[in-house]
């Protein structure tokens, strides 16, 4: 890092130099009524043909330089732009530099659109020309107004505002290109070892989790998580500790909730909530360009909204998915642990023995993780209580507390784990009852919507053709 802000400082010096040295005589005037002859000559190598432009990517002051089939030089800039869907219109101010004189042409296009059809405008660029030059006319595919280029051999040099015109000789040029790929290669030497020190940490990483199995996170965070983590995790990590520590605070209990803290860090978490509002709207524009649709701009701003609320709104749901399934698995759970204890196996063999033959499960993880805690120093009641913390569960918290009350008093736990058993899954049968009962009346609201208007329909169709017919 620290190379690359010595060159770069380097490489604005020796620009700087060499702008002043040799950028003194200016080809093109920064103003549109300046721009002369010599000017257009020095970009005519540069001149393309671009056929079809539509109107709405014309803007006011912009600059177009073109050539015609005589090969005579002109300059034409955009004043004003209107499209709607009966009407297109453009002025502009245009120059043609011809062999003896200049010429102005009419400085506007306009077509409306009468009984359904769209009509076309021509315009010559020169004094006396046969060929029709520019063409303003509706494209049924596009579904828009386009400038079409039709008999000039070029058109539309340059897209630019008026005071961004401004050129210096070719030495100036070709210095300007030397040094942006000189400083191109420091950066990209820079960034290669960056890239491969980063590369290194992650597959240690993976190494040392290759054994624990991957959840699906989304395909949202799957293909974004390379990016947040290696270009904004980074920021986020150098933020003052302060800071730091108010964000590990906010995200480290809803990560641990959602079972999500060997995937991501708190400070992932929140490089991730700043990136996809940056994400999301260029995951946008690139298919609005790729797909050539005419999608508004203006939702952009949603959109980045969007990306912001994203990770709170997916890991809420995560959290929600995964209580669930606490809840339906414990019963099960419960009733293994108090067969173990009861085969004389004490509290921590019996929770391996269940951890070996339960079925994979959110519960089952959690005990895994409370075992390992208490095997690298934790007491048995820390282990609970921190698996009611990350669970965030009330029958969780239930269990545990009552497990550290009759651990604290040396009272028998096989007895105490059955009941909880029976409790848990009279809970169970009664949430599931009470989802049935809501189920009738959530079903009611789209039955009135969507089937009574069709049963009205079928009964009054006879009555409404019969008083028809009687008519």
């Amino acid at each position: 890092m620290t190379q690359i802000k010595f060159f770069g400082f380097i490489l604005i010096l020796l620009f700087v130099s060499v702008q002043n040295s040799f950028g003194q005589e200016e080809v093109c005037k920064n103003k549109f009524q300046g721009i002369e002859l010599n000017c257009i000559k020095s970009k005519r190598k540069r001149i393309k043909v671009k056929p079809h432009l539509k109107l709405s990517t014309l803007k006011k002051n912009q600059i177009y330089f073109y050539e015609t089939t005589n090969l005579a030089l002109g300059k034409l800039k955009i004043k004003s732009v209107y499209a709607s869907t009966s009407e297109c219109l453009v002025y502009f101010d245009a120059v043609t530099y011809e062999r003896a004189n200049t010429h102005v042409p009419k400085n506007y296009l306009e077509i409306r659109k009468n009984y359904n059809v769209w009509p076309t405008e021509s315009l010559h660029l020169e004094t006396a020309d046969n060929k029709v030059d520019l063409v303003l006319k509706y494209d049924k595919k596009q579904k828009a107004c386009i400038l079409v280029t039709q008999d000039a051999t070029g058109t539309y040099l340059y897209t630019t505002e008026e005071d961004g015109l401004i050129s210096s000789n070719d030495m100036l040029y070709w210095a300007a290109v030397l040094l942006i790929g000189l400083a191109a290669y420091i950066v990209a030497t820079n960034f290669m070892d960056e890239e491969e020190k980063f590369k290194a940490t992650e597959n240690l990483a993976e190494a040392e989790s290759s054994d624990v199995p991957k959840q699906n996170l989304g395909i949202v965070i799957k293909y974004s998580k390379p990016f947040f983590r290696r270009y904004f995790t980074p920021i986020v990590q150098s933020f003052k500790p302060k800071r730091k520590k108010a964000i590990r605070e906010k995200y480290r209990k809803k990560l641990a909730t959602a079972g999500l803290t060997r995937d991501m860090s708190p400070e992932d978490f929140f490089a991730m909530k700043l990136f996809l509002p940056l994400g999301f709207p260029i995951l946008f524009l690139a298919l609005r360009s790729f797909l050539e649709e005419t999608w508004p701009l203006t939702i952009v701003p949603i959109i980045s909204a969007l990306g912001y609320y994203y990770p709170e709104i997916w890991i809420n749901g995560k959290t929600d998915r995964r209580k669930e399934e606490i809840l339906m698995g414990m019963p099960f759970i419960v009733d293994m642990l108090a067969l173990s204890v009861e085969a004389g196996l004490d509290f921590v063999a019996a929770m391996q023995k269940v951890i070996e033959k339960a079925p994979p499960s959110p519960l089952v993880e959690e005990f895994e993780q409370m075992i390992r805690e208490i095997k690298i120093g934790s007491s048995r009641a820390e282990g609970l209580r921190n698996l009611s913390w990350r669970t965030d569960v009330l029958a969780v918290s239930s269990f545990t507390a009552t497990l550290i009350a009759a651990d604290s008093v040396g009272a028998s736990i096989g007895p105490i784990l059955k009941t909880l058993s029976q409790e848990l899954r009279q809970k169970r049968s009664s949430e599931a009852e009470k989802k049935g009962a809501t189920a009738a009346t959530k079903i009611l609201i789209p039955m009135m919507m969507f089937v009574m208007p069709s049963v009205l329909l079928v009964i009054m169709a006879p009555v409404a053709m019969q008083f028809m017919a009687g008519n």
